[in-house]
Formats: C-alpha cells, sequence, structure tokens
C-alpha cells in the first residue's frame, strides 16, 4: 500500500517566554489556542529547570495524557488534533517537540533572553522536525514577529509524504530485521507523467491509484504452480545452465555489488524475481513503477522541508511502531545501567526481582515497566533532552519496541516538572523523566532511574504484590523438591536455579520479609549477557530491538501458557498442546501450539519463575491492550488455523522430532502460505539473526523424499516475491545449491511423469537423501 494520510502534520505551533516577574508564559498559539486548562503548565514545560545553564535544550512531551493537558480548541478539527489513528487510546495523543534556547545580553535585568518554540503533532516521528525547528527560532530571535511562526506551520504541512510506503506491522519486522538497504524496494514509486488518462497510474496529488497499489497482487496472480504444470517449466536457458547460473542461484557479487557482470547477471539481480523457475522484471506489470535507486535506503522515505529559501533533507522511517517515539536509543539505556558502577538498592520485590539481587538491572525495569509501576529518570543537572530519551527508550523497552505491548507512550511524561506532581499523582502508574533532584525524596515513585550515577532504587515504601495462585498444590512427581509457591507469594523452587527457593547451604536473601534466590545463570541473565556482547561486538541498534522484541513476545506467549495451567483457557494466546500423531479421530495427525519448552520439568520452572511478574502485568492496561489486540489479530491475520510461531520454534529447536511432525509442519506450511501476505507473515517470524530461512531448508536434507519435495516446493513458493527471494539470497552456498539441485531434478521428473515416462528407479517413499532421484539430480 502507498499514499498516507493527507492530515496536517503540525496542529499548532507554539512560543513560550520567560519573564524574570512572571515566570514562563506561553506568548503564542497559532492558529488557534489550545484550550488547555492551564496554559502556564504546558508554558513549564517548555521552559525547563536549569535552562539558563544550557544554551540550548529539547524536550519532549505529550497533550491528551490527564485533564490539565486536554487540548479543547475552539474550532474543533478532528484531523488536526486527534489525527487519524483507529487507536483511540493513542489516537488523541499530541506529540509536542519543543526547543528552548537562552541568548545571554547583560543590557536585560536578568541578562539573559530565554525563548521556547515547539510543534505539536499526531506522528510519533518527532525527530524529523528537529532542524526546522531550529532554522524558525533562530529567525525568531532575528526577527520576533508572527510570520515566522505561520511560515513554520506552513512550511511543516507542506511535506508531501504521500507516495510513502504504508507497511504492515509484518512488514515493518522483516525491514527493522533486514540490513539489506533495498528491502520491498518494489513498493518504492515516484510520480510520472502519463501520455494517458490522468488517474491511469498516478493521480494528480501523486497518491498511487490501485493498479499501482496491487503490484504484489499482480505478481501473485501472475505466479504459476512450478511444481504441478508443464506451464511454468524451466526455461531453456535455465535449463542448460549449470545450477551456479541458474534462475535461483544468487551470487554474493549482484547481491551486494550490483555489477553487470556475466557472474552478477546470470542470476536474479536486485531488479528481477523469479516468477515460477523463471524470472519476471518486478516493473513489468506496472509500467509507471520504479524501484528506488540501489545507492538509496528503503528503511526511510525521502522528502524535504522548504522553510523560506532553505530546503532540508528529511528522511521518514518506515519500519517505527506507534510506542517509539523520537529517536531513542536502546544501546545507550542499556549502557548506563549495565556498566560495572550500575548498582540496584532497595528492598526486594516480588513483581521486580525475579532472580533475586541478581536481577540485571534492565530485567528489573522491564519488569518494573510490564507490571505498571511508578518510575523517574532522574538526570540532575543533565540537558531535558536526555532524561526525555531515556524515558523514550524506556517505553520502547516495556513494549516490544513498539512491536508486541502498547500503552507505555500514554503514560509517559518525558519531561516533567514541579509544576505537574498533581499530574504524575492523578494517574495510577507513570513513566517520568526529571532534573530536580528533589523528586527523589517525593514519595511518588517505585524505582528511581539515576542517570547520573547509574542507579536504580527501589522505594522502601513500595506496594507489596499479592501473592500469585499456586500452579501446583502439592508438589509435582517430576520435582524432587518442593514445587509449591510459597503462601505469601514470594518464591518459588526447581532444579535450576530459575526463581527457585533457597537453601540453607546456598544462602537467604531477604526483602520486605521474603525470600529470593539469586542465580548466575538466570535465563535473564544470559539474554541480557548475550545482549552486552552484541552491543560490545559492535552490532547495530536494529539488532537490539529484534531481540527485545523477542523477549517481549516470549513473555507474553508464557503468561498465555500460565492462564491456562490456573485459569483452565487463556485468552492472550493459543492454547498448549503437543503434537499429536495420526489417530483414527485425526488421520494426518494434529500440530501443537503454545509455547513450546524441552521438557515438562523446565515448563513448570518457568512458568513458576515468572508466576509473580505475569500476574502483575495481568493487572494492567497493557494487558487488557494486548488481549483486545491479540484477539483482533487472530481474525485477521493472513494464516489461519494453526500457531505459526510454535511450529517455527519446533523447526529451529526441536530435538528428536518425529518424521510425521516434520511432513505436517512443512505440508501444512506448503498449504498456508501461497499468497503474499502470508508470506510476509512467515518471513516475519524468521529474521535473520536467528538463521533465516535455514530452520525450513533443513528440510531440504531430510530423509524421507516427500518432506524434501515439500521443502523445495515452500521455497519455491517464497521466491515468487522480491522479499523471498532475498530471504533466499541470505542462504549459505550449502543450502541454496542443494534447492537449486532438487527443484531442477524435481521438475524434470514432473515433465518426465505429464510424457508418461517410466516412474524413478527409486519409489519408495523414504529413501536415504544420498541415494534418491532427487539428490543425485536424475533427469
Amino acid at each position: 500500500m502507498v499514499g498516507r494520510s493527507s492530515a496536517q502534520h503540525v496542529s499548532f505551533v507554539l512560543l513560550a517566554e520567560f519573564d524574570i516577574d512572571t515566570g514562563a508564559n506561553l506568548t503564542r498559539q497559532f492558529p488557534q489556542p489550545l484550550g488547555v486548562a492551564n496554559d502556564q503548565l504546558v508554558a513549564e514545560l517548555m521552559i525547563p529547570d536549569g535552562v539558563h545553564s544550557q544554551q540550548e535544550d529539547w524536550t519532549i512531551f505529550m497533550l491528551n495524557q490527564t485533564p490539565d493537558s486536554t487540548v479543547e480548541p475552539v474550532i474543533a478539527d478532528a484531523d488536526s488534533v486527534n489525527g487519524t489513528d483507529s487507536d483511540q487510546d493513542n489516537a488523541e495523543l499530541l506529540y509536542v517537540l519543543n526547543l528552548v534556547r537562552t541568548k545571554h545580553d547583560k543590557t536585560l535585568r536578568r541578562g539573559a533572553m530565554v525563548k521556547a518554540l515547539a510543534i505539536c503533532t499526531r506522528h510519533p516521528f518527532i525527530q524529523l522536525f528537529k532542524p526546522v525547528l531550529w532554522l524558525a527560532l533562530q529567525e525568531y530571535f532575528n526577527d520576533p514577529s508572527d510570520d515566522c511562526i505561520t511560515r513554520l506551520y506552513d512550511a511543516v504541512n507542506a511535506m508531501d509524504i504521500s507516495l510513502a510506503p504504508t507497511l504492515s506491522r509484518d512488514e515493518k519486522l522483516i525491514m527493522r530485521a533486514s540490513e539489506r538497504k533495498d528491502v520491498f524496494s518494489e513498493k518504492f514509486v515516484t510520480r510520472t507523467v502519463e501520455s494517458g488518462p490522468v488517474g491511469d497510474d498516478v493521480t494528480l496529488n501523486g497518491t498511487v491509484s490501485t493498479h499501482a497499489q496491487s503490484a504484489v497482487d499482480s505478481a501473485t496472480r501472475a505466479r504459476t504452480d512450478s511444481l504441478n504444470s508443464a506451464s511454468s517449466s524451466i526455461s531453456a536457458e535455465a535449463s542448460s545452465a549449470s545450477a551456479h547460473s541458474s534462475a535461483v542461484w544468487v551470487g554474493e557479487e549482484s547481491v551486494n555489488d550490483h555489477q553487470d557482470t556475466p557472474r552478477a547477471r546470470s542470476s536474479m539481480d536486485d531488479g528481477s524475481y523469479a516468477n515460477g523457475f523463471g524470472t519476471m522484471s518486478a516493473d513489468s506489470h506496472n509500467p509507471s513503477s520504479q524501484r528506488i535507486g540501489p545507492s538509496l535506503d528503503t528503511h526511510f522515505f525521502e522528502t524535504t522541508i522548504t522553510y523560506k529559501k532553505t530546503k532540508l533533507n528529511i528522511r521518514l522511517p518506515l519500519s517505527t511502531f506507534p510506542e517509539e517515539v523520537g529517536d531513542y536509543s536502546l544501546i545507550e539505556l542499556i549502557q548506563t545501567f549495565s556498566a560495572p558502577g550500575a548498582t540496584v538498592s532497595g528492598p526486594l520485590h516480588s513483581h521486580l526481582h525475579t532472580n533475586g539481587s541478581m536481577t540485571h538491572p534492565i530485567i528489573l525495569l522491564f519488569n518494573a515497566l510490564v507490571t505498571g509501576k511508578r518510575i523517574i529518570f532522574l538526570g540532575y543537572g543533565k540537558p531535558a533532552r536526555l532524561v526525555a530519551n531515556y524515558v523514550l527508550a524506556a517505553c520502547a523497552l516495556g513494549s516490544g519496541c513498539g512491536g508486541v505491548l502498547r500503552g507505555f507512550t500514554a503514560r509517559a511524561f518525558p519531561y516533567t516538572s514541579l509544576a505537574h506532581e498533581a499530574s504524575l499523582q492523578s494517574v495510577p502508574d507513570f513513566i517520568a523523566g526529571v532534573t530536580n533532584p528533589i523528586f527523589e525524596t517525593m514519595p511518588i515513585w517505585d524505582v528511581l532511574c539515576n542517570i547520573e550515577t547509574r542507579k536504580i532504587s527501589v522505594n522502601k515504601d513500595i506496594r507489596s504484590a499479592a501473592p500469585p495462585p499456586s500452579l501446583f498444590p502439592t508438589p509435582p512427581p517430576i520435582l524432587p523438591r518442593s514445587g509449591t509457591v510459597k503462601s505469601d507469594g514470594s518464591g518459588y523452587e526447581d532444579d535450576t536455579g530459575i526463581g527457585r527457593m533457597p537453601s540453607q547451604k546456598e544462602g537467604k536473601e531477604m526483602g520486605s520479609g521474603k525470600d529470593f534466590i539469586a542465580k548466575s545463570d538466570n535465563p535473564d541473565n544470559l539474554f541480557m549477557e548475550d545482549i552486552l556482547a552484541a552491543i560490545s561486538y559492535h552490532f547495530g541498534e536494529s539488532l537490539v530491538r529484534t531481540r527485545f522484541t523477542e523477549y517481549a513476545t516470549r513473555f507474553v506467549r508464557m503468561a498465555a501458557r500460565y492462564e491456562e495451567e490456573y485459569l483452565g483457557s487463556t485468552s492472550i494466546g493459543y492454547p498448549s498442546s503437543p503434537f499429536d500423531f495420526p489417530n483414527p479421530n485425526e488421520p494426518g495427525g494434529r500440530l501443537g501450539s503454545g509455547l513450546s519448552f524441552v521438557d515438562e520439568m523446565s515448563s513448570g520452572r518457568e512458568l513458576l519463575a515468572n508466576a509473580n511478574r505475569i500476574e502483575g502485568w495481568r493487572h494492567t492496561k497493557s494487558y487488557e491492550y494486548f488481549k483486545m489486540d491479540f484477539q483482533h489479530h487472530a481474525e485477521i491475520k493472513a494464516i489461519q488455523g494453526f500457531d505459526l510461531l510454535h511450529q517455527l520454534s519446533r523447526m529451529r529447536h526441536g530435538k528428536n522430532m518425529s518424521d510425521a511432525e516434520v511432513d505436517l509442519i512443512i505440508r501444512t506450511l506448503v498449504d498456508s502460505v501461497q499468497t503474499y501476505e502470508q508470506v510476509v507473515e512467515l518471513l516475519s517470524l524468521l529474521p535473520p539473526h536467528a538463521g533465516g530461512l535455514m530452520p525450513l531448508s533443513f528440510g531440504l536434507f531430510h530423509q524421507q523424499e516427500a518432506v524434501r519435495d515439500l521443502t523445495v516446493e515452500l521455497l519455491t513458493t517464497l521466491r515468487a516475491y522480491p522479499i523471498g527471494v532475498q530471504f533466499l539470497q541470505n542462504l549459505n552456498h550449502f543450502h541454496k545449491y542443494a534447492y537449486v539441485r532438487q527443484a531442477h531434478a524435481r521438475e524434470a521428473r514432473i515433465k518426465r511423469d505429464q510424457g508418461q515416462l517410466l516412474p524413478p528407479p527409486f519409489p519408495n517413499s523414504r529413501t536415504p537423501s544420498n541415494r534418491s532421484e532427487s539428490s543425485l539430480g536424475a533427469g
């Protein structure tokens, strides 16, 4: 889909000034007053504490969070105020990006002039507007007139993003996990002047017509089933060529260098994709559509903002979610509270300390976020923009970088001051950034993160958690020690130390009258070791975000399993069941579902280890949002009828899988993955850092020829789409060669069968992979 809402990008432009007698004042509001209950509170946010010591600073805050910040303009404009987001809770939020500048002048009473200029937008990618806001404030200092405010408003709203591709959730997950600069390049189009009637391909306002929007669907209709009909047979050129120059072989040179050499051009390059076993130009179905050049990065849509005579280049990120506001950095958040000097103090709490005193600070922060604690980031003497970025990074951390949970930005106060203490106390939970150290002594927070000292403090008066219900009323026979949750809900026991009750030999940690155990090999600690290792090896922000998306996904799937064990059913996940072998009731067998574990023993351990924080999350608004989102997604998702993530997890981590289960998984994928949307949903769960298509490509080496043939058919389906081709290109040469060889051999067998030739000499359904006709490349 191409084209975005034509609603205004900026709803209001605000100007605040500091007066030595009256303090911060909101002096200008364009195009009309906000209509908030107290303009003074908005002005206080625009001119932060300690601004006199900063020549320039940025602050970020939201409107429509509390009654005091609710926008009620005189002339209501639903588009400009509320946006067009279908999510009612997020639609009302207005993100405010503010730039404040101090200009020293000894002739003034205070010795300096302080002015702040802000824009209110419904877009979470507020970082785009920093350059134009900087220019506008610079001009206003030189010429303080209303014309400057008007020019800023008009310039930003004139920004054209109508041709920016609108990606689905699955497409965003694929894009953010990929480092390729040409991912989804087929979705980019350019304005063209057609000789035919206006609207054939691009309308007058630059939006793409239905023909252009259905480009991928056209490819779907054009694709033929190469495994069932002769019309999709291998082209003569591909058949006579070697496997290295076949239609499916892609050399690294053509991917990275785009060289027009025989080696690069003998395979599918970036300008074409496979149609069956042949190739087809990505643009052949739409002459007006032009793929973006290889020198550009398709993770962004490039546009411009023209302020007066200055043209500013803008790069709109395409893979961000509504819960991701601004240009936050998870890496900076993790490094700050994972450094050698980072400490955690205060009483142990069952919602927060899932590994006792050895709970990693970032995991403690994640637990505080998902269980709805009141969190403050304190940066004494630090710029307001710094604490704001930490708050926004924390929102992304708790939400799985926007891809799993939501509701965090609605309770985020990236920068706030003492004047807004009442606003913080009016909400049950919040994530706030402050620079005034007096907040540390105020009894309004549960967890305080000190950016300067790298210390996370748990309030000594934090409300104790209700005990979780016991999953096992009596000790399970598989556990050699008691596997029950204590009556006060403070701990649980297992054999690997995951949330296990401490023994006298191991030692006991006391906190608020509750017992906890700390183990260095706790899964959360191992996860954080992986994250820190990736950061130390200079892996980028995208990988870290993807890993935390997976972490949040596993957390909610474990919560679903927890509900099923305790409540008997769950509304936030698939019911947990193992694979069933073929039987009279299920002749073809039945696929498993739910969160998969190595064995039942590890299942019980992990559920007990996470019981407290799951119970804490179940009583938050984030849980209610996720319940609605899961049910909605289950209705509209492209692949229906089974738990796709469970099947991929089994293919990736399963041990001693039966041939029947492997066969049913691959066969179900072949039957269920045909359209573009289905392909994208499958690929979104196969990120490159986890091996990409490798878990599926291992089916090429299965001992049963039927499984190998099904794997070839599945990969051929993926190859019919540009994104599938890119995933195939990421396979190692050994797997790519195996696919090419078996695909050609299978096609030859199909042609031979259609010519009523003799059957192959190995008719058995189960043959060694090194003896089958496909493996030998006969034909």
